[in-house]
């Protein structure tokens, strides 16, 4: 869920290797995680800081095991104390702690995320696979009856829950099988997001102790993300709700009831429009004024049909609110005309293509076609490396003045459009390999 406060996830912190946990591994959820393609932003994730060469990973991890744990002791003595003051009775904290011990291999996840990004066209045949949409159809079936009253409760179309479901676990399938409170406790101690999982690991004790589920039912991702719709502690705060009425809000059982109302909750609280499209893919005419591909640049679809722009079945877009020309992958691939709703859904994860794999999954659970565009395949993604590279060139050519952080956010896609038009070719925006040639050959 967001950067900011994504309330589900966390804004970036890891980008799953298995097809099966994209979503799930990309942010802790409804938390901010990491962006997941290219155009979306870079992941901005914090590299390890080196180590001596002659020192192997295996000898890292030993080391870490060895020498971490009588210090991990130590600081669940403190942290106990600082648990008591914000209301966490001495029983709930001990009953919560009992047989955790530093993680280490939470510790080994959290340091070697990725540094290089999926591709959008490769996130989206995975997040809309043909595996994914039979198996979110069966989903709709066998979940029919609860779908359909959540959406009637809760407004949000049940296609775009069963969407966050299937990218999140898999529907299910892979909900995380590590002890949340171990894991946010080890990544506490780390200290190197330390108060923010300090932070969620006070909203875990406090669900412990709400009696909404039992420290050994607590399970999840390395990063704390839990249950079928993967919420963070936090999150879960705000957001999860008892849909069954039994008195608990139970994300984490077979039943996905609450984790999907709970989802439902969280998106009509960030402002969903009932019957309003996350987007639509369309066309641009020949000649189109790629400056007014951006966020900000907001027109009606009847504005937007009289400058050449249509549905991908040559018609004029229907009037559904104000929106914006998005292009995930530059003048070369798809573009999408998006409403609200699609910042409504970015609030669970800040990525794009996240954002466009949950509504080109919904469209197709629905019965909606595969996305019609070809893409630039053959492009392999800019390293962490390579986007800081890009940056620096941008920076000494005079068109971004702005960190250099490897975040492709939207003062570099600016800095990248000046750029391109300075050289005559299409200002799309995108950081591609190309693009930085075209820097490098400067």
């Amino acid at each position: 869920m967001r950067t900011g406060p994504s309330v589900l996830m966390i804004s970036a912190l890891v980008f799953a290797a298995s097809a099966a946990q994209v979503a799930a591994e990309i942010f802790p959820r409804p938390i901010p995680r990491p962006a997941v393609a290219t155009i979306a932003a870079g992941t901005g994730a914090q590299r390890p800081e080196s180590r001596p060469a002659e020192l192997g990973q295996a000898q890292v991890i030993k080391a870490q095991m060895s020498t971490s744990n009588g210090a991990f002791d130590r600081w669940i003595d403190g942290f106990r104390g600082r648990a008591l003051a914000r209301g966490i009775s001495a029983r709930t904290f001990d009953t919560a702690f009992r047989g955790v011990r530093y993680n280490s291999d939470v510790i080994k996840k959290d340091r070697n995320q990725s540094e290089y990004t999926k591709q959008i066209w490769d996130y989206l045949d995975s997040a809309a696979s043909p595996t994914r949409i039979e198996n979110g159809r069966k989903a709709l079936r066998q979940h029919g009856r609860k779908l359909d009253a959540i959406e009637a409760r809760y407004g949000v179309d049940k296609h775009v829950v069963a969407a966050v479901w299937g990218l999140e676990s898999a529907y299910g399938e892979y909900r995380g099988d590590i002890p949340v409170i171990e894991a946010l406790a080890t990544l506490a101690f780390d200290g190197r997001r330390g108060k923010f999982f300090e932070a969620q690991l006070i909203d875990a004790l406090k669900i412990v102790q709400s009696g909404d589920v039992a420290p050994r039912n607590m399970t999840g991702s390395w990063a704390g993300a839990m249950g079928h719709t993967q919420f963070i502690p936090s999150s879960y705060q705000a957001y999860a709700v008892d849909f069954t009425g039994d008195g608990k809000r139970d994300i984490w059982s077979d039943d996905p009831s609450d984790a999907l109302a709970s989802t439902a909750a969280y998106l009509a609280r960030h402002g969903w429009i009932k019957g309003q499209p996350w987007g639509v893919e369309v066309t641009l005419p020949r000649g189109f004024n790629y400056g007014l591909a951006n966020r900000k640049t907001q027109k009606m679809p009847s504005d937007w049909a009289a400058l050449g722009v249509r549905g991908v079945d040559g018609r004029p877009v229907p009037n559904h609110g104000a929106a914006s020309i998005l292009l995930p992958a530059g003048s070369q691939g798809a573009a999408f005309m998006i409403f609200k709703n699609f910042a409504v859904i970015e609030r669970y994860n800040v990525a794009d293509a996240y954002v466009i794999g949950v509504g080109h999954l919904s469209d197709r659970l629905r019965g909606g076609p595969a996305i019609q565009a070809s893409w630039p395949r053959g492009y392999k993604p800019l390293s962490f490396n390579d986007r800081k590279d890009m940056q620096r060139r941008l920076t000494r050519a005079g068109f971004l003045d702005d960190k250099i952080d490897g975040i492709i956010g939207p003062n570099t896609i600016n800095a990248i459009r000046a750029f391109q038009r300075a050289r005559g070719v299409t200002p799309d925006g995108y950081p591609s390999e190309d693009l930085l040639k075209l820097l490098k050959s400067r």
